[in-house]
């Protein structure tokens, strides 16, 4: 039997290139995440609601902020809420924009607007709740 420690074994990336293409990929599939909640969303927003109130829009909204706490949550970084959002916002707000014809997705009408100013507001408490997250974390680090 031949040794893999010798001349001809296979190289294996540095440790650091790894963890990098891995962290990548992990912030990549959070975009991909975002993005796809604010696809679903943005056709979603007004099919259910409790008498004139849009509760599928405050779900999109709750769903949106879950996702960018654990992103930072799971990342502990800030950016594991910012990407999620971003891509949320991308894809919401492209599918809120007039085409040539003037149609768009999301309606200008209560539920529409719920949506959206209250994703928009979700992803930005979702930040702050991450930054708190990301203090008490480092906090714990610094030598007393």
């Amino acid at each position: 039997m031949e040794s893999r420690s010798g001349p001809g074994a296979p190289t294996r990336a540095p440790a650091s290139r790894r963890d990098g293409f891995v962290t990548g990929g992990a912030y990549g599939l959070l975009l991909v995440l975002g993005a796809l909640e604010g696809l679903i969303g943005s056709f979603a927003y007004s099919t259910w609601s409790i008498g004139s109130f849009p509760a599928a829009a405050l779900a999109c909204c709750l769903v949106l902020l879950v996702t960018c706490v654990f992103g930072a949550w799971g990342m502990s970084t800030v950016a594991g809420a910012i990407i999620p959002a971003v891509g949320w916002i991308i894809a919401s707000f492209v599918l809120d924009s007039p085409s040539k014809q003037g149609s768009v997705v999301v309606a200008a009408v209560t539920s529409g607007e719920f949506y959206l100013y209250g994703g928009a507001l979700s992803a930005l408490l979702a930040i702050f709740v991450a930054f708190g997250l990301w203090i008490r974390r480092t906090s714990r680090r610094l030598p007393q």
